[in-house]
């Protein structure tokens, strides 16, 4: 899936928290989006994802305006994800049973995933009881689970052991590879450059600089990328 933004501003309470004049993410692609605190991250995914109202301008998916086919089409994992109160595969599951999948293809489908994840352990217990992180495989799996067109993940290995994150990386790109457009939202630099094909740095609500991950870490062109590559620019 394709995306174009244009003219794209979200102000909160008549304070502007993000203006972005023109930017395209490619189909296909894995992007990161990187930059310092109040940098407008988070508010750019939720608008992707339909989350958030856009106060003006306009994003196009694969050239049409969000609507509720294109909505069942993706998805976004939050790095404080909500549960529901019922068990681990139930929560996981409940993506295909909207979709009116079948018992059998559920319950495949599921088992598969918990595997992959190495939650086997965690599947019948109630998702209110998890940990954090716990909770983000948790969320990664429901959100992967239908194969959506386009993932949105807001910050979704942040405050987790590096073997889940490990694991929880190698399926984001596997479903990357898989035709899956894919949104990464994280502070972890070395995360993009390792997980990303394309590094997207943001500023002050403002898209400053996308290019091809490498490119981005070695040779950023703008001067405020090159600082805060170098860990000099931190609010």
């Amino acid at each position: 899936m394709e995306i174009k933004i244009k003219s794209l501003v979200k102000k909160y309470h008549q304070k502007e928290a993000l203006n972005i004049p023109g930017l395209t993410i490619r189909r296909g692609s894995l992007l990161g989006i990187i930059g310092p605190n109040g940098a407008g991250k988070s508010t750019l995914a939720r608008l992707i994802a339909g989350v958030d109202p856009i106060s003006s301008g306009a994003i196009t998916y694969d050239n049409e305006p969000m609507n509720p086919s294109l909505q069942q089409q993706l998805t976004i994992v939050f790095q404080k994800p909500y549960m529901f109160r019922s068990s681990v595969f139930n929560n996981i599951a409940y993506p295909l049973k909207l979709r009116k999948e079948s018992k059998e293809s559920i319950v495949s489908k599921v088992n598969k995933i918990i595997e992959e994840l190495e939650i086997q352990d965690i599947c019948e217990q109630n998702a209110w009881t998890l940990s954090g992180g716990e909770a983000q495989k948790v969320a990664l799996a429901r959100g992967l689970i239908f194969k959506p067109r386009l993932l949105i993940l807001d910050e979704p290995t942040a405050n987790i052991d590096p073997a889940s994150i490990v694991v929880m990386e190698k399926m984001i790109r596997k479903a990357n590879q898989e035709n899956t457009t894919t949104i990464i939202v994280t502070h972890n630099l070395q995360q993009a450059k390792r997980l990303c094909s394309d590094i997207l740095f943001m500023n002050k609500g403002e898209a400053i600089e996308l290019d091809e991950a490498d490119n981005l870490i070695k040779s950023p062109q703008n001067p405020l990328t090159k600082q805060f590559v170098e860990g000099e620019l931190v609010y």
